[in-house]
C-alpha cells in the first residue's frame, strides 16, 4: 500500500479550483473565446429582439422576445466569465 503524502494536494486554492488545469494553462485564449461567443450571443439577441418588435401576433412576439432574453442573459455570462478569465491571467505583483 502505498502511504499518502502531503504533495498529492492541489496547490491551486478559491477560483482556481474551479477551472480546470487546461483552461488555467491558456487563461488569456480561453478569455478571448468567451469574449467572443458573447459578442455572438449579444447580436443573435439583439436580432431577435428587432424581429420582435416587428411581429405581428403577439404569440410570436412572446417568442422573440424570450428567446432574445435568453441569449442576451447568456451574453451576459459569456463576458462575466471572459472577465473573470482576464483577471486571472493578470501577472500578480511580487511580495515584498
Amino acid at each position: 500500500m502505498h502511504a499518502r503524502d502531503d504533495s498529492s494536494i492541489s496547490s491551486r486554492s478559491g477560483w482556481r479550483r474551479l477551472i480546470t488545469p487546461w483552461e488555467y494553462r491558456h487563461l488569456r485564449a480561453v478569455g478571448s473565446v468567451r469574449f467572443a461567443a458573447g459578442g455572438f450571443q449579444l447580436g443573435i439577441g439583439v436580432v431577435l429582439l428587432g424581429l420582435g418588435r416587428r411581429s405581428e401576433t403577439d404569440q410570436d412576439r412572446r417568442k422573440c422576445f424570450g428567446w432574445g432574453a435568453y441569449f442576451l442573459g447568456m451574453a451576459a455570462v459569456q463576458f462575466l466569465g471572459g472577465c473573470m478569465d482576464m483577471v486571472a491571467d493578470r501577472p500578480t505583483a511580487p511580495r515584498a
